[in-house]
């Protein structure tokens, strides 16, 4: 079955619902990052790491040393070279002991088949989610992410993020961020696409802050 393409899906919704209608109108139909190749997915893993509860120029700063420092050591950002240089450096590079336990413990459970990202293009969402929240500091939030950048999911809704449930209350006119459970009540409707209506939501927040 072919897949459905995110301006297909955004029209969809358009469709179906006047507010994202509106929010068709103003930010477009959504645009994801290219799929990285299937060698890559480790790479992306590990940059969501590093950079969550970071602003972006300090996770962005800290993520080009990691790469850095694996590169200077002949490694690739990939299992098998996370685990060559080990936490010394990763810690220096700037990474907290937990992200670089993170990293490590991940290219572990990828080496010894815990978690099979070359497949997971085949497996369901929550299947995938179990596998990497089974990592430890790797959440459900982390997992999300993956699922709409690396692997473009189009039903992802990570109700528990704050721009998604501060956009969907900009959106709606409500006073309020709506909680994850009311979220998740709330979008209900907007399934099989609530990847596309995250990806507005955040630009929503974007759109304010220029105002």
């Amino acid at each position: 079955m072919p897949r459905t393409s995110t301006a297909a899906a955004s029209a969809a919704l358009a469709a179906a619902d006047p507010v994202m209608a509106r929010l068709l109108r103003d930010h477009g139909p959504a645009r994801f990052s290219p799929r990285p190749a299937v060698a890559d997915r480790y790479a992306t893993l590990a940059r969501a790491v590093a950079y969550q509860q970071l602003a972006g120029a300090a996770a962005s700063t800290i993520w080009g040393r990691t790469v850095a420092a694996l590169e200077v050591a002949g490694h690739g950002v990939d299992p098998i070279g996370v685990l060559a240089l080990g936490e010394a450096p990763l810690r220096s590079a700037g990474l907290s002991r937990a992200k670089a336990g993170t990293l490590l413990a991940l290219a572990d459970a990828c080496e010894r088949g815990g978690v099979d990202l070359t497949g997971m293009g085949r497996a369901s969402d929550e299947a995938i989610i179990e596998q990497l929240t089974a990592v430890r500091g790797i959440g459900r939030w982390t997992a999300q992410m993956f699922l709409m950048g690396a692997l473009h999911r189009l039903d992802v809704w990570p109700t528990g993020d704050l721009g998604v449930r501060a956009g969907f209350a900009l959106a709606h006119g409500l006073t309020e961020p709506p909680t994850p459970k009311a979220l998740e009540d709330l979008a209900g409707h907007l399934a099989p696409y609530r990847s596309v209506v995250a990806w507005w939501c955040w630009r929503e927040v974007d759109a304010s802050r220029e105002r």
